[in-house]
């Protein structure tokens, strides 16, 4: 696994790390407590270093997780949810409206649009039209100024996946925190609550504890589904914006060179 020490971008800090983080909390307060703070030395130093590479490594097994649990995310919901609205069958849009995505999508790909009887007909191959349309739409909406709505339901989406596909390690990372807090504890019976540091790890199991409660209650497939489809939405949404026709002006400015 490749680790990035660099400055993390919007997305990559709110989508990855911040859910990495939520994930990794008591392994993180535990981490804290075991480390003296009160002077600034050389272990306080590598301790610092330590959990920033930390932070680092868990923002990629966010991304990994969240990758490896997308597919059967889609299956479960019919397909990918720009795909699925884009279907004629689907309601989320009026037949007027999505008329016009299809219209649009069929002048960017240079195909011709499913009609209502040839999906039916061949839902496969209508598919196949969907997901190379929402692809373009993907591809030409990485302006993250001109469309802000999409970027940030894009991040959205990505928090909610990502967090979900660390719900099972964090369980694991929970079963072992307790399993040495509680373990600490008993080494050092009785327990002494006027001891700070037999405080700091009654705080860290009583976390540990609420965390793995939060993961089982309120870290689910359903906020996953509907953050996704908040993000096809607007990604369909964009057309509008897309299918403006350009200005003079702006026809005859040079175009500036837009980064892959």
């Amino acid at each position: 696994m490749k680790i990035n020490l660099s400055m993390p971008d919007a997305y990559s800090l709110r989508a990855r790390l911040i859910p990495a983080i939520i994930a990794g909390a008591p392994a993180f307060a535990l981490a804290a407590i075991l480390v003296s703070w009160s002077s600034f030395n050389f272990t306080q130093l590598v301790a610092a270093l330590g959990l920033t590479a930390l932070f680092s490594v868990f923002s990629n097994v966010a991304r990994v997780r969240g990758k490896a649990i997308e597919t059967g995310i889609f299956e479960r919901m019919g397909g990918m949810p720009s795909t699925v609205m884009l279907r004629h069958r689907d309601t989320s849009f009026d037949s007027v409206s999505k008329g016009k995505m299809h219209a649009f999508l069929a002048q960017k790909l240079n195909e011709q649009a499913p009609t209502k009887q040839q999906e039916e007909a061949d839902a496969a191959s209508a598919d196949g039209f969907y997901v190379r349309g929402g692809n373009w739409l993907r591809e030409n909406t990485r302006d993250t100024k001109k469309f802000p709505i999409v970027f940030g339901e894009n991040i959205n989406y990505g928090f909610h996946r990502n967090l979900l596909g660390l719900r099972v390690p964090g369980f694991a990372l929970n079963a072992l925190i307790v399993i040495l807090c509680g373990s600490l504890l008993y080494f050092r019976l009785p327990i002494d609550f006027s001891r700070r540091f037999d405080q700091a790890l009654l705080t860290v199991l009583g976390v540990a504890v609420l965390h793995a409660f939060y993961l089982a209650f309120f870290v689910n497939e359903a906020n996953v589904f509907l953050a996704a489809r908040l993000y096809a939405r607007q990604l369909l949404l964009s057309i509008d914006k897309l299918d403006k026709p350009v200005t003079r002006a702006a026809a005859a400015s040079p175009r500036k060179k837009k980064d892959a």
